[in-house]
């Protein structure tokens, strides 16, 4: 009886850990409509005003790098939670 329930509890954490790393990965999707949130505004904006694009491009590239970061560390904590 105790080891049956030990063969359970380990098909429980196994399944626990592949839950948590399938839900931490929607961080990625949310990086990438982020992504598309930062260029979808920053082409209408240069389409408003055409000069204004090398003084708000910089931070184009900003956004983008934060928006990806975030994605990589959701991806981080989804292999962190699937193999340790």
């Amino acid at each position: 009886m105790l080891l049956l329930l030990k063969v359970h509890l380990s098909d429980l954490l196994g399944t626990a850990k592949v839950l948590g790393a399938a839900i931490s990965t929607i961080g990625v999707a949310g990086s990438g409509v982020g992504i598309g949130i930062v260029f979808g505004c920053f082409f209408l904006a240069v389409a408003k005003h055409p000069l204004i694009e090398k003084v708000i491009f910089p931070y184009v590239i900003l956004g983008f790098a934060l928006s990806e970061s975030m994605a990589l560390f959701a991806l981080m904590m989804s292999f962190l939670l699937l193999y340790s």
